[in-house]
């Protein structure tokens, strides 16, 4: 009966020193180095697996859909770089990195209309004004 209790207390030593890895939805946002673009920026969750691990990611500038394995090297590219602070007067470009001071760093990855333009952040995408003097 000793015995079978010390089992089960190294057991759940064990469990709890156990690192548990990071789970992901579909939308979510992973630093990878796009093949075609041959840049490493944020891509978007396009498919999990059932313990929630990444299975397939979209790039949000060329929409090439590639698998992704966590845990390959990136080269340190434009994207570890910090963005300029955000400036609703500022025309930004398809690529470019800001630093928003609520949502953190962001890529623009499309120029929605004249004065709108879609960044994607760690969390989401989200639609900004730009280019208004």
């Amino acid at each position: 009966m000793t015995e079978n209790m010390e089992t089960t207390a190294v057991a759940e030593q064990a469990t709890a020193g156990k690192i548990e890895k990071r789970t992901y939805v579909v939308g979510e946002r992973v630093e990878k180095l796009c093949t075609k673009c041959e840049v490493e920026r944020g891509h978007v969750v396009a498919s999990v697996t059932k313990r929630g691990q990444v299975s397939r990611v979209t790039c949000p500038i060329c929409q090439t859909r590639s698998s992704f394995k966590s845990g390959v090297k990136m080269t340190g590219g434009r994207a570890s770089q910090a963005g300029a602070p955000y400036d609703p007067a500022r025309q930004y470009r398809t690529g470019q990195t800001l630093m928003h001071p609520s949502f953190g760093l962001g890529e623009v990855t499309a120029l929605v209309e004249p004065q709108k333009i879609d960044v994607l952040f760690a969390d989401r995408m989200r639609r900004m004004i730009h280019g208004r003097s």
